[in-house]
């Protein structure tokens, strides 16, 4: 273990580290998502990526994506690869800059355990929950997660045992619903949040609720 991995330690225990160290993450899509998604995750142990994504960083990605000044005009799988290795330099990582499509979608996630729904059409999400919809690994898709209003909480809804959407189910981007930050990193740190809790509690590690009393202090 590098001093980061070890630095884990005091947040989970040797047998979480493991399950979660040895899963396999599968990302489609490295933007507003998929970015955010990569690093949460990186930050929480995991470290076997395939992060999939055909465009280049822009400047009106910086509002949402985890991108940096210093990244404009990089292909994002590059751009991310070098943040999440700031992160953690031990990571494995499987990079392509390409779109994803019929033909190839299986061979960039067969392998992995968790994949990540991270597109922006609906013709994509479609594609990734019939090729993988049936094959027992963990899917996480993101659904409603753009404007600056909270009236439609972002929320995590299980659809299937190994299928799960996150957002509000509603505000798409438009005009009237820009792609920001808050909501867009709120719904990435959610997503992410399912696969931590899912491969932890399949395996019987995810430990017990601990409520807390401050919370309960400011509510009353």
């Amino acid at each position: 273990m590098n001093d980061f991995e070890r630095a884990l330690g005091a947040y989970f225990s040797a047998g979480q580290l493991a399950i979660i160290q040895k899963t396999k993450i599968g990302i489609a899509g490295a933007g507003g998502l998929g970015s955010n998604i990569a690093a949460i995750l990186a930050r929480s142990g995991f470290k076997d990526f395939s992060i999939i994504d055909l465009d280049v960083v822009e400047m009106k990605n910086l509002n949402r994506q985890h991108y940096f000044l210093a990244d404009i005009d990089q292909p994002k799988v590059d751009a991310i690869a070098k943040r999440l290795k700031d992160i953690n330099p031990d990571l494995s990582l499987k990079m392509e800059k390409t779109y994803l499509n019929d033909g190839n979608i299986m061979d960039y996630f067969q392998d992995r355990d968790v994949i990540f729904e991270a597109f922006d059409n609906v013709k994509s999400k479609k594609m990734l929950l019939e090729a993988f919809g049936n094959s027992g690994k963990l899917l996480v898709f993101g659904n409603g997660l753009a404007g600056i209003s909270n009236q439609r909480e972002i929320k995590i809804k299980e659809i299937k045992k190994n299928i799960f959407i996150v957002g509000d189910g509603l505000t798409c981007v438009g005009n009237e619903n820009p792609p920001l930050a808050p909501r867009v990193i709120a719904c990435a740190a959610l997503m992410a949040s399912v696969a931590l809790e899912r491969i932890l509690d399949d395996c019987g590690a995810a430990g017990r609720i601990i409520h807390c009393e401050a919370a309960a202090a400011i509510e009353s």
